[in-house]
């Protein structure tokens, strides 16, 4: 997160933008496309995202999000449905001192706990669904710095967890994006 920016408006932005890109999807065809994940087209992208928080969510807070139709019957309309009920959580005060309980990172305040875990994968996957349908891609490169400082000191335990690939090399001159990119697994050529 941005320093002096609330999870709330932190999602509120991120989202947005990943919003925008769903909502601009013009047919089925584009949402079939590969996206730099291997083995995912644009519409897993959108799956992975509406699939996976909900569940941690309601495990870890008792939160229960919104659930629209499927992503391959809408995906725009699934992400629509289960990112404004996250929107919802972190506009609600009485959200603001929950706190999400997990065995691997014990107790987070909610809105801190959204911010560091769906919001930066909704952050990442951003890049992932602009080139999957070939939108602009182009990530906040502040927000991209921050986001690899932070994720630096913690690459051999992303590497163990399954959810990053191996690094790419890129030059060292490489711009934020491209280099938290090529850090996560993509590659960013």
């Amino acid at each position: 997160m941005i320093a002096n920016e609330s999870a709330a408006d932190e999602y509120r932005e991120i989202a947005g933008r990943f919003t925008g890109l769903v909502e601009a999807v013009p047919d089925d065809a584009v949402w079939e496309r590969p996206s730099p994940v291997p083995e995912w087209t644009a519409r897993d992208v959108v799956r992975h995202l509406v699939e996976w928080f909900p569940g941690f969510l309601a495990g870890g807070a008792g939160v229960t999000l919104p659930q629209g139709p499927g992503v391959d019957d809408d995906p725009a309309a699934a992400w629509r449905t289960m990112s404004d009920g996250v929107q919802a959580v972190l506009d609600d005060p009485a959200y603001a001192q929950r706190l999400l309980v997990n065995p691997h990172i014990g107790e987070v305040p909610l809105p801190d706990a959204i911010s560091r875990f769906f919001t930066a994968d909704v952050f990442m996957h951003t890049w992932d669904l602009a080139r999957a349908t070939g939108a602009n891609e182009t990530l906040d490169p502040q927000r991209c710095a921050v986001m690899l400082d932070g994720m630096l000191p913690l690459d051999e335990l992303l590497r163990s967890s399954g959810q990053f690939g191996a690094a790419v090399e890129v030059p060292d001159d490489a711009d934020a994006t491209t280099r938290l990119m090529a850090f996560i697994g993509r590659d960013p050529r």
